[in-house]
């Protein structure tokens, strides 16, 4: 018998077939039966296709994108990243259902996962669902998220790397009462802000994986854009912006900070708003990671700056560790610009003078419950030790299986349960950005730290972990049962088995 999944894919061909039999073009109208099973609130078509896009001066940049197309809704709900590779702004509320066909227009099979999203486990992008070439599949959810920023990109095995390199991501906003009762900044003060290395080559193509020791260490560039542009820089007026920082890197971390030496006051992470703002000197941002800032540029005049950077992070041998061609510690100008590096990333520039009276609230949101004693295995934490084992990503020292779920990685429906993620090192120590699909964590502490800087704070659903630090997780499986997937978000080390499944079981 055909579950849900494949009747709503099979059903997406159908629609397909038909379409392309009347000269229908690449965008079928949605499936008429689909209707009877879920009336959405909200009603888009993502296409993941080849394109070509202006990034740098001279020849156009072969890139793989999203584009998008509002079916159902308010403008708002889907809004086209300017001149850019990424895809489309996907804002909606909290407590809508949405619907959202996805036509693959790639040369191989792909799939789309919705990063930080409370999504049934049909609906969260797994690998082992993957959508072929030619074929649509229609993925229906509601919102179930507090207000915040998330994301969706690819998630195919062995292919995620390259497809989010070559453009395949976009940003996924969620409102709700809570958020908007604050008055924070919104509309053109509301600003995405997505980060990526890049390496091109002399005839503007994108390069990836030129060397074995990149698929180890994880792919870097030597170009930094944001929103897809080199050298971004955007021209403000002088009052509070909120900036929604993506770091969309394959392996890059960043180490951010005003340039002037300010400091950032950050008003969120992962999943949503903080309880209050904090203020820090820099925050540390690893693959995947969100933070939300409040950038104040009141009291700036006429053609005044400020530049966001990431500050130089000493990663130990990482940072002089061999790269492509045998160099070691390649400079900036070379054919990467090593992690840890400094370097500048956005550049604001007051165009204008505003008088608007814009107050960053001292209380933002409710904060987490502390609810460690709930927890079923409070006194013996489930513990997955993360390591490279000759030449090869490991946790627990198991690599990735399909469908496999060992015995420790089954946990019960409308639990909540303590993990510890630990990162043993190993030859080479690397760090390890881990992410947990289908929910939200609360990081409880951390052993170990090497750095000031981690955002531990709020909701998290991605944390960093440098070689021989540990952290602890609270997370609490509920609403959904199924498998689930987690693993490092350095997608070259996804790709290459650091991820595993894990199997919520029905009470």
């Amino acid at each position: 018998m055909l579950n849900r999944r494949e009747l709503l894919c099979l059903a997406g061909s159908g629609a397909i077939s038909l379409m392309a039999g009347c000269g229908g073009g690449i965008w079928p109208h949605a499936y008429a039966a689909e209707d009877v099973i879920f009336q959405p609130d909200v009603e888009l078509a993502l296409q993941a296709t080849v394109a070509e896009n202006a990034i740098l001066p001279g020849r156009p940049t072969p890139v793989w994108t999203y584009q998008g197309r509002l079916i159902k809704g308010d403008a708002w709900h889907l809004i086209d990243a300017e001149e850019s590779y990424l895809g489309p702004t996907i804002r909606v509320r909290r407590g809508q259902k949405i619907r959202i066909h996805f036509y693959n227009e790639l040369p191989e099979e792909s799939i789309i996962h919705w990063h930080g999203l409370h999504v049934p486990a049909d609906m969260d992008g797994h690998p082992r669902d993957v959508i072929p070439s030619g074929r649509k599949f229609t993925y229906e959810f509601e919102v179930c998220n507090r207000a915040g920023t998330y994301w969706y990109h690819p998630h195919p095995h062995q292919r995620t790397g390259p497809q989010v390199y070559g453009g395949l991501a976009g940003v996924f906003i969620v409102s709700d009462d809570e958020e908007e009762a604050l008055h924070l900044p919104t509309d053109e003060f509301d600003l995405p802000l997505v980060i990526q290395d890049r390496r091109f080559a002399d005839n503007n193509d994108l390069i990836y994986l030129t060397h074995p020791m990149e698929r180890m260490t994880g792919f870097l560039g030597n170009r930094i854009l944001v929103n897809g542009r080199p050298r971004y820089r955007r021209e403000v007026v002088s009052r509070p912006y909120r900036l929604r920082i993506l770091n969309g890197s394959n392996s890059r971390i960043y180490n951010l900070a005003w340039s002037d030496g300010r400091p950032l006051t950050v008003i969120g992470t992962d999943g949503g708003l903080l309880p209050s703002p904090l203020v820090r000197p820099n925050v540390i941002l690893g693959p995947a990671e969100r933070v939300e800032l409040w950038a104040d540029f009141s009291g700036m005049d006429k053609g005044d700056e400020a530049t966001l950077v990431s500050r130089a992070l000493d990663l130990g041998p990482l940072s002089t560790m061999m790269g492509p061609g045998g160099m070691r510690g390649p400079r900036r100008g070379g054919r990467f610009l090593p992690n840890g590096a400094p370097f500048a990333i956005a550049n604001f520039k007051i165009a204008h003078l505003d008088k608007a009276d814009v107050q960053l609230p001292e209380r933002l949101a409710a904060p987490p419950p502390d609810e460690t004693e709930e927890a079923v295995n409070r006194h013996t934490p489930r513990r997955f030790h993360i390591a490279m084992n000759h030449m090869r990503g490991v946790i627990n020292n198991r690599v990735f299986e399909m469908t496999g779920v060992a015995e420790d990685e089954v946990v019960k429906l409308g639990t909540q349960e303590i993990w510890e993620f630990i990162n043993r090192g190993g030859m080479p120590a690397l760090p390890h950005p881990m992410h947990v699909h289908g929910l939200q964590f609360r990081v409880l502490g951390r052993l170990g730290a090497l750095y000031d800087g981690y955002l531990d704070k709020g909701w998290k659903d991605t944390v960093l972990l440098m070689p021989g630090e540990r952290v602890r997780l609270m997370m609490r499986f509920e609403d959904y049962d199924g498998l689930f997937l987690y693993h490092c978000h350095n997608l070259e080390h996804e790709d290459m088995g650091m991820m595993r499944n894990y199997y919520v079981r029905a009470a």
